[in-house]
Formats: structure tokens, sequence, C-alpha cells
């Protein structure tokens, strides 16, 4: 007997009904998560343009040092993933560790002092650093803030069968997580920005719809990990700029020494070269006025 040529086409419309029964294919849209925090959105939240102090600076050797995440408010997200409430207090803990390891030890550093999130509030601004400052003593704080964005989209191939157990896809989804961190060094007692110093990074992975969201975590963490590397690097770099021009800009910022600091280097030797020009310049005055 002949075959029916009409029978692997009823076999295909069976199978694809019993597809549809027990779920359906689908292609989705691009989608996008992002979570952030703002320096400015905290010191300033009722203020559009804040204007910078007038008042110099004065800081006395050696530093104490904060070192905090300012507050964040819930991710916002777009899409069918919902997203997290931006970073975990273990994970900001990490990256701070890891941040004030590379400063500690420095002739004008006193002490580092990791600031939780429970001593700062949502647009608290300076009000809310000087009870930190009152609280834990520090004289100086580096506000660590970020904004991540996570793209979530389908290959152009990307076909996708749900059930009740979930979205298996048969293509890839291509992951794009980006990651920009700043951190602005700020003295408490003036309001003055003393420097500041970015970081950024930029992770791209693919994974089968089921692990999307595992694999968005997993590549959030690798973000901030290596946006704290280059942000680290940048501080340096900073430092060493904002060094230079206490030295060759005296005005621009003051030193004076705690009782029992001898200052034998880092800012300490500015500060004495400094002093030590301001003399040398009066001597000449008074010569020629004689």
């Amino acid at each position: 007997m002949s075959p029916n040529p009409s029978r692997p086409a009823a076999l295909l419309l069976l199978g694809l009904a019993a597809l549809l029964a027990g779920g359906c294919f689908t292609t989705r849209g691009p989608r996008k998560t992002e979570r952030s925090s703002s320096v400015v959105a905290y010191l300033y939240p009722d203020q559009t343009n804040p204007l910078p102090p007038t008042s110099i600076p004065v800081l006395r050797l050696p530093l104490r040092v904060g070192i905090a995440f300012v507050p964040t408010g819930n991710a916002k997200s777009a899409g069918y993933y919902a997203a997290d409430n931006g970073v975990s207090e273990q994970q900001k803990s990490v990256l701070l560790e890891r941040v004030a390891a590379e400063f500690k030890g420095r002739d004008y550093i006193q002490s580092i002092e990791l600031v939780s999130s429970t001593y700062l509030r949502a647009g608290g601004g300076f009000d809310n650093l000087n009870q930190v400052r009152s609280l834990l003593g520090v004289d100086v704080i580096a506000l660590v803030a970020y904004d991540q964005v996570q793209f979530t989209n389908n290959n152009i191939l990307s076909l996708s069968y749900w059930t009740i157990v979930g979205a298996y896809i048969f293509h890839g989804n291509q992951n794009d997580t980006q990651t920009l961190m700043e951190a602005a060094v700020y003295d408490i007692a003036s309001r003055h920005l003393l420097f500041r110093a970015p970081g950024a990074s930029r992770v791209e992975a693919g994974a089968a719809a089921v692990y999307v969201q595992q694999r968005l975590r997993a590549d959030s963490a690798a973000g901030f990990d290596a946006a704290t590397t280059e942000l680290i690097a940048n501080l340096k770099l900073q430092l060493e700029s904002f060094r230079e021009r206490a030295k060759n800009s005296p005005g621009e910022v003051k030193f004076e020494h705690k009782p029992g600091y001898k200052g034998g280097g880092g800012f300490g030797a500015f500060s004495a070269a400094a002093l030590g020009l301001l003399l040398f310049s009066r001597f000449l005055a008074l010569r020629r006025r004689t």
C-alpha cells in the first residue's frame, strides 16, 4: 500500500497541537533592568543647582576617613524579569573593604571606617553626614554611588517554549551589563568636594531563558567587581593629583597637625613645604623693603 502523503503533515499538526496544549511558543522583546544611586540626590535633595562652598577646607592630619555607599531606592525594571533592590549589604561591605585596603597604612591616614548604610538616610544631606561625623569621628568621607543597567535581548532566531515549569529557549539570550561607579571624597566640616574618581565595566554573556535571572545576578556582581577595580586605580590617580594641587596651590586647602602627629610624609610634607614657601616669600619681601 502506498504511503499517504498527508500523513506527515497530520503528524506535524498533532505535534504542534500537543505543544500548544502544554504551553506556547513565544518570542520576547528586549528587557532592561536598572539600579542606581546618586551623590547629588543624597547631598542636595531639594536643590537643582547646588552652589559650591566658599570656605577653605582645613584638613587635620592624620585624617580619619569614612567610606560608604549612598542610600538608594528600589531598582527600576522594564520587561519580564523583576530586579532586586540594588546591591546587598554583604556585597557593599566586600566592595568597600577592597577600596579601604588599598589606602590603609598611609602616613596621613589615621583610620578608615566602613560606614554602614544604617547610618545614612535617603536625602539626608550634610546634616546626615554631620551626624555620622559625630557618631564615628570621621573627618573626611568617600561617598560611593553607582548606576548599573542590564539589557536582555533575544537573538533574532531565539524562540522560547513556555510550560508550567518556566521558559525554555532554543537559542541563547544576549545579556549586557553596564556598570558605572563614582567615589566623591568630601571634607564634612567645610562641605568641600576634595576630589572624585569613576570606575566602569561592561559584562557580556549569554544564557538560556530558564537561567537568565541567575546569569543577570552573576553578571551584576561581576560588573561591580570590575568597576571597583577601575575605581580604585582612578582614586589613586586622583589622590596624587590632589596632593600636587595642595602642594602647588596652598590657598585651596589648609593643613593642620593633630597633637602628636609628626607629619613625616604625605600631606604633612606638602603642608610644611607650603609653610616654608610662605615664610621665604615674607623674608624676601622684608629684604626688599630694607
